[in-house]
């Protein structure tokens, strides 16, 4: 597939492998449970950038597509390739650096533990006129990360997986002097009561006519999420 217009959307994504994926909700459920979950997270997620217009889209997956989920995706709308680098940080700006490679001059990446983010702020950060774009989570680190014509450097010292993360990116902007743009807080679901929370949220934003719950708001409503 050839570059189509200037705005990449990556959709940063584990490969769907039983035991390997959101290991922080065991044992609130069973493995097998999880990895049916994660794999609905995987759908909606796909779904989601699949609304964004203007855009190529990309699905980074680690460690490999050894499960072979992503293989029916490849040759149709989205590209797919193995994240490269020894952290996060490392992978987002491989990432990013071969996309403005490839000449696109903005690079959108968001995560998969964000199934319900909506479609406008994805699309708010590819219309930002701003060196860096970020989407603050209420975990403390972030579920977008956007840059326009180069790498803003805000990825190395950062305590990957903490609560430190946002703060230490945001650090790194005043020695870059780089323009920032902050979009609304959202969240990532990672344990448990994010899990909770978010069954609650997805009923509410459809029973307010502001969305659909996707495939993961179907497969919740099967589950008992009481333990």
């Amino acid at each position: 597939m050839t570059k189509s217009c200037d705005n990449a959307v990556i959709l940063f994504a584990r490969d769907p492998v039983l035991g390997q994926v959101k290991t922080r909700l065991s044992p609130f459920l069973d493995n097998e449970t999880i990895l049916a979950l994660y794999t609905c997270f995987l759908h909606d997620s796909l779904d989601k950038i699949r609304q964004v217009e203007n855009a190529d889209l990309f699905v980074g997956v680690t460690p490999s597509n050894q499960s072979g989920f992503f293989t029916g995706i490849q040759g149709s709308d989205i590209r797919l390739f193995v994240q490269e680098g020894k952290d996060l940080g490392d992978k987002m700006r491989q990432a990013i650096q071969d996309r403005f490679a490839d000449g696109y001059e903005k690079a959108v990446i968001i995560g998969s533990d964000s199934p319900s983010l909506p479609v406008s702020y994805i699309k708010r950060a590819l219309g930002s006129d701003k060196d860096l774009v970020l989407g603050p989570s209420t975990d403390g680190g972030y579920y977008l990360i956007g840059m326009r014509g180069k790498v803003v450097e805000v990825f190395d010292g950062v305590s990957w997986g903490t609560q430190k993360v946002l703060r230490e990116t945001c650090a790194h902007l005043e020695q870059d002097e780089a323009e920032l743009e902050l979009l609304p807080v959202w969240y990532d679901i990672d344990g448990p009561e994010d899990l909770k929370f978010f069954q609650t949220h997805l009923q509410l934003i459809e029973q307010a006519g502001l969305g659909k719950a996707g495939e993961t708001g179907k497969f919740l409503d099967k589950i008992s999420l009481s333990g």
